[in-house]
């Protein structure tokens, strides 16, 4: 798949913008993948990982009340459950999906059971994931959903998205996924077993934002989703009355571009190996945001490293390279989003000169090859002026590494929407 320079260049001016969007009513989103076709579309979704050691949730005869936030409605929602990085199979005793009141409790108007093939139980090997049946509902864009998982007997979480900056609940033991009014045993900021929430939302398709906690939404305010892909989100709403697209946020704290993370599991696999499961298997996927290798530079392994032992930026750069190639073989956009500043940042040995000038050379490739089919520029949104390799205050959560609230609405507004037209 071949790409101008003027389809490739960093796209920026309100002149760009306002042709390229006025352009959205007529253009049809038309990449290859099949799902899309069918007309579903991700409107939520979270990276499994690997569960922590030596606290690994078990649930005995409990039931799950995971709270997520939709990016765009459709008629139809089907859920996708993954026991991909468990070792034992995984039992679904009942499923339900609703809206969100407050809390833990549910409209019980809005309350579907969920089938699997048909039943209303499902048993999920080691290694799979698992589709519901779609169920008509008419789901809103901008919503809290709530979707319960009874599980009977035990069950530990092996698969689950660690970080999600979102209150869900554990209730004392029996089947309340139907419940109202939820018994809540203790809550939990982690999304055990879910992965994504699909909706029918014919010529709808998806953005897949890769990256790592800085995409996740770490030092974000809880329960508010001001990660920045939600902001985008809500911005894409705003674009356009029809404009479909919805986000999906595969952010993983601690992820790398290059490397599995031996020291720390719940950091995920690396990109190049999570890119079928969290990108290619995604509902109607037709855009990549990649933002990803600050933890590659940072961080490269178990302890504290010089430069010199971490990745070159000649090593990130091939591995952005088969990222690029992958999304190209499957029809689908690829945005490549510069590393954001990291000096002064309160963890050890994270920073260096020479792992920022790593970081500079990235960014050079980045905006100057023309490979990614267009750039959004992070750096330039988040940067110090004064001090270039320093996040600005106003938009330091206090780590200097992650975006506070205001930093993530300021990352939003650097991406430039006419990127998503084709």
């Amino acid at each position: 798949m071949k790409t101008s320079f003027a389809r490739r260049r960093f796209l920026g001016g309100a002149f760009a913008a306002t042709l390229a969007l006025a352009a959205l009513a007529g253009a049809p989103l038309a990449h290859g993948a099949s799902e899309a076709g069918r007309g579903w579309a991700g409107t939520w979704g979270a990276a499994p990982a690997d569960a922590a050691p030596k606290t690994l949730q078990t649930f005995k005869d409990q039931t799950l009340r995971l709270v997520v936030h939709t990016s765009i409605g459709g008629t139809k929602v089907r859920i996708r459950l993954s026991n991909e990085l468990g070792k034992a199979p995984l039992r679904i005793g009942a499923a339900h999906v609703a809206l969100r009141r407050a809390g833990a409790d549910i409209d019980p108007a809005s309350s579907h059971a969920l089938t699997f093939g048909g039943r209303p139980f499902a048993v999920i090997p080691p290694g799979a994931p698992v589709l519901s049946d779609p169920v008509e509902f008419a789901v809103p864009a901008q919503a809290d959903l709530a979707v319960s998982l009874h599980l009977p007997g035990e069950a530990q979480a092996t698969t689950a998205h660690g970080n999600a900056f979102q209150t869900s609940y554990v209730s004392s033991p029996g089947n309340f996924a139907a419940a109202a009014t939820f018994p809540v045993q203790r809550t939990i900021g982690s999304w055990p077993f879910l992965a994504e929430v699909d909706v029918l939302a014919p010529g709808a398709g998806t953005i897949v934002a890769l990256g790592d906690s800085i995409t996740d939404g770490s030092n974000t305010t809880t329960d508010a989703n001001r990660r920045w892909p939600d902001v985008l989100a809500l911005r894409l709403q705003g674009a356009r009355p029809g404009l479909r697209l919805g986000v999906v946020n595969r952010g993983i704290g601690g992820n790398r571009l290059l490397r599995d993370p031996g020291e720390w599991p719940p950091f995920g696999r690396a990109v190049l190996a999570r890119f079928d499961r969290d990108v290619l298997a995604t509902a109607g996927v037709r855009h990549v945001v990649l933002l990803i290798g600050i933890n590659d530079i940072g961080h490269p392994g178990t302890g504290s490293m010089p430069a010199a032992e971490g990745p070159s930026a000649e090593d990130l750069i091939a591995g952005y390279r088969q990222v690029i190639a992958r999304a190209r073989a499957h029809g689908i956009s690829i945005h490549g989003a510069t590393l954001t500043p990291f000096e002064g940042t309160v963890f050890p040995g994270y920073y260096t000169a020479p792992k920022e000038a790593v970081r500079q050379a990235v960014n050079k490739w980045i905006r100057e090859s023309r490979e990614f089919d267009s750039v959004i520029d992070f750096d330039r949104a988040l940067r110090d002026p004064a001090q270039p390799s320093k996040l600005l205050a106003k938009y330091d959560s206090g780590d200097h590494l992650h975006p506070n609230d205001a930093g993530m609405a300021a990352m939003a507004e650097a991406v430039p929407l006419e990127i998503f037209a084709r």
